[in-house]
Parts: C-alpha cells; structure tokens; sequence
C-alpha cells in the first residue's frame, strides 16, 4: 500500500462519515469542518491502530530519537538537555503506550466530537510534535555524517545516507515512508489542525455529553488492555516486519543481496567547497577531467541507481561468534530443524568491582638419563597467587529464571531429538556472556548480533524462533513458550 492510496482509503471513509452525520444525526454545522474532523480522526485511528499492534516497534524508534537527540544537544549549549534523554529512554515503552492510546483516542473524539476545544488543542499538539520528528529526521539529510545539526553552515546537498533515524515509524512497519513524505503529510495535516482550533464551535457533536465521555473512557481502558497483550503478554498479532513466520529469510536474502550487487554509480554530484557551486556528471566526464575537480577544493556524492528489489532489514541478518567469525550462512543452510533464542538486550541488575585470585603455575624441567635416552620431564616448581581486577554480573533475577526455567530445558529436549539450539544476543561482551552462560547454567552457544537486528526478528527478550532449512517455522513470546513436546507435536514434521 502506498500513502497515496491510504489517503483515498482515509478520504472515502471519511465522506462516508460525513453522510451519516450530516443527513442521518443532523448533526453538522458546516460539511467543510465535518469532513476534516472525519477525516483526521479517521487517519489517526488507523496510525494508531497500526502501532497498537506492536507498541515495541514504537519504543524502539522513540530509543532512536532519544540517542539521536542526546548526541545532538550534547555538542551545543543546550547541553544541559542532553542527560534528559537517557532518563526518557529508559521509559520508551510507556511513552509508546501512552502515546498509541492518545493518538486513537484523540482520533475518536475528533469523529463524535468530544470536547471540542481540549480536542482541537491536543490535536495540535500531537501534529506539532509529530512535525517536529518528521522534520528532524528528513533534514538531518542535509547534514554531513561530520557535522552537528545546529552547524548549520556545514549544511551540504541533501544524501538520504546522511539521515540519522531512517524514517519515523509513523505508520509503524505496516507503511514505510520516506522521511520527506512523512515531513510533507504533517505539514499539510497543520493546516486542519489550526483550522479546528480557530473554529472549533464549528465542530459537531454525536451523542449526548454522558455517552461521549463513556465512550472515551472505555476506549481508553480497552486500548491500554490491547497495547499490553502485544507486547506483556505475547507478540503481536499480526507481523509487519520482514522475518515474520513463514518467511524464507535465506532466499530473500539472496535476492536483495543480488539486487544490490547489480547497483551502479550513474552519476556523481559534485560542491565547490569555497563558492558552494553544485554540478552532476557522469563518471566517464568524472574520469575524463579528473584534475579539474581536486578533492581538495570539490566534495563528492555518488548517486546510484536503484536496486530492483528494495531492501528490507533482512539484507542486515549477520550473526558471529565471539572470535568473530561469520556464521550467518552456517544458520540459514541448516537443514534441520534449530532452536534461536533471541536476547536484544541482557538484562543486569549492576555490576560491581571486585578482585578474582590468579594462580599462575611455574614448571621447571628434569633431565632424566637412562641407558638408552634422554627424558624430559616437566614438574610444577612453583605456584604463585596475584589478585587481577575483574567485574561481577549481577543479573536481573526474572531474566536469569526466565533461561533456568523456560529457555534451558526446551534446548535440553531438542538437543537429545537431534536439534541444536543457541542464542544470539546483542550488546553483550565476551565476559557477560560467560558470567551469564555458568550463572543461568545454559550449556548451549552464545553468538552476537546487531541488537536493532534482533528487535525486528522477534518482539520478545528473550524470545524463540524456531528455523528449519533457512525458514522461519514459528516464533514465540517468552510468555507463551510451551513445552518441546507440545512444540515438537505441532512444528516438527
């Protein structure tokens, strides 16, 4: 689906509404404001309503922002902002939550005209707020991968490489727009939101005052209890995202890499450093009058032609070990059935400094002759204890429970059919997962991967998947994980 055909979708149900309210309730005062508030409502309720399916999805965009706004305030006076944004990532989900259930609700107010001036002013807000991350993220296209956004003579030609968050999830993983659309679309929903806010006594009302606010309570008190069941309690219901269950991840993967092999420099653009002069030129003119654009004096951007397939996030799966070797191909041509299990994220209560006693083992070799040879024969000499800096892990219990109790016995029970099991974590060093490994007992591999990366795989941490010949057979929240016995009579042929 594309915007475009969203907003025909949007626009229809929308004068649909307007029909009812105005030749079935009587209700309107002027068509032009009940269409509007038709058709923003309507539009919010489906953003929302996409979103509500995987708040998850939204609180990792928002942890992106977060960062983003972190580093980008860091480097200015406003510095003093920056410690704000760490604080507020910690609660993403919350604010995810809070925010999926206001954008609906807000959606459903405008459509049966719920308090009409509170109503105009938060929708203002809310499009304010989404105009000002929209923005941000399309005109960081602007700015130099070197260069801070408020340095705002750095400013080059705008290169969608550049751009720091790579869309704004606006329609959460069901419609990825890029960052310009998404910048134009909240600039042109501004124009309704100031218009309501101007003339919102224009504005119609259904029901009476009493059956309004129950509708709204108990929508809310709904929405709270669908966001939740998405994410606490099991993964969404539906899947957006590329490595859905189903998936061939391998042949996909083998497609959009071949896509982007085939990928080709058609032009280069060219900026005078000094007189910020702009041209275009095809690389053979680029290699023809090389010497007239030194790099010293021109700063060059290739452009590209696009790739036949689009790539999705499943161009980026790339699992190692802790030695650093690839493993990737290893795990999609594994023809049997193998259990992942997915940890973006281990959880650690703390850490403490403490010191570990090494023993370091000194040998001395004898010289014994016998009557025919010589033998060498090594004995310990010494044994000496030094004290070395090292640090404990102290693990988030219920995280630690959940490997004891759940995760570890599956991998036990597959591992005697005759199926490997092994996680893949992300941000996790070496010494972690060793501490974590002889802590929760877990007798399984541990390999790493890109935390965004897993993210997208599965919406639990940690959560299951459960592969076979490079495909994704079923996944699982960690709450909803059952029994091998149950999983082997149901997934495995």
């Amino acid at each position: 689906m594309t915007l475009g055909t969203l907003v025909l979708m949007i626009g229809a149900i929308a004068l649909v509404l307007t029909l009812i309210v105005g030749m079935i309730f009587k209700a309107h005062k002027n068509w032009v404001m009940t269409f509007l508030q038709n058709f923003s409502g309507a539009l919010f309720i489906f953003s929302g309503w996409v979103k509500a399916i995987d708040p998850l999805g939204t609180a990792y965009k928002m942890e992106q922002y977060f960062a983003e706004f972190e580093s980008t305030f860091e480097a200015t006076w406003m510095s003093f902002l920056a410690p704000l944004f760490p604080w507020l990532s910690e609660y993403a989900i919350g604010f995810s939550v809070f925010m999926i259930v206001l954008e609906i609700v807000l959606g459903l107010m405008l459509i049966i005209g719920a308090r009409v001036k509170l109503t105009s002013w938060l929708f203002l807000l809310i499009v304010g707020f989404f105009t000002f991350l929209t923005g941000f993220t399309y005109l960081t296209g602007y700015v130099p991968n070197d260069a801070n956004f408020f340095e705002f003579s750095k400013w080059g030609p705008y290169v969608e490489t550049n751009m720091r968050v790579t869309d704004c999830g606006c329609f959460g993983d069901f419609l990825k727009l890029k960052p310009r659309i998404s910048f134009y679309k909240d600039l042109v929903l501004l124009v309704p939101a100031i218009y309501f806010v101007f003339r919102y006594k224009d504005m119609h009302r259904l029901f009476t005052k009493s059956m309004r606010n129950i509708i709204i309570g108990v929508s809310t008190v709904g929405l709270l209890i669908y966001c939740l069941s998405n994410y606490v309690w099991d993964l969404p219901h539906t899947d957006f995202r590329p490595f859905n269950i189903g998936k061939d991840v391998r042949a996909t993967k083998e497609k959009e890499d071949a896509a982007a092999s085939e990928v080709k420099v058609i032009a280069y653009k060219l900026k005078n450093k000094a007189s910020g002069e702009i041209i275009e030129l095809d690389p053979e003119t680029l290699v023809k009058d090389f010497a007239k654009y030194p790099k010293a004096e021109w700063e060059y951007d290739q452009i590209r032609s696009e790739p036949s397939i689009e790539a999705t996030k499943i161009s980026d799966f790339s699992i190692s070990d802790y030695d650093e070797n690839e493993i990737t191909d290893d795990i999609l041509n594994e023809p049997n059935y193998h259990f992942m299990f997915v940890c973006y994220k281990m959880k650690l209560e703390g850490t403490e400094g403490i010191q570990k006693v090494m023993r370091d083992t000194i040998y001395a070799q004898d010289t014994i002759a016998t009557q025919d040879t010589i033998i060498i024969q090594p004995r310990i000499a010494e044994i000496r204890e030094r004290a070395e800096d090292a640090t404990d892990f102290i693990w988030a219990k219920a995280y630690e429970q959940a490997f004891r109790e759940s995760i570890n016995p599956l991998a036990e029970a597959a591992e005697k059919d005759g199926y490997k099991s092994y996680a893949v974590v992300g941000g996790a060093t070496i010494d972690m997962v060793e501490d974590f490994r002889h802590t929760a007992q877990c007798a399984y591999p541990f390999y790493q991967a890109d935390d965004i990366l897993l993210k997208t795989i599965v919406r639990s941490n940690p959560g299951v998947v459960l592969w076979k010949d490079g495909k994704i057979v079923h996944k699982w929240h960690l709450a909803k994980l059952p029994p091998y016995e149950e999983i082997k009579a149901k997934y495995i042929e």
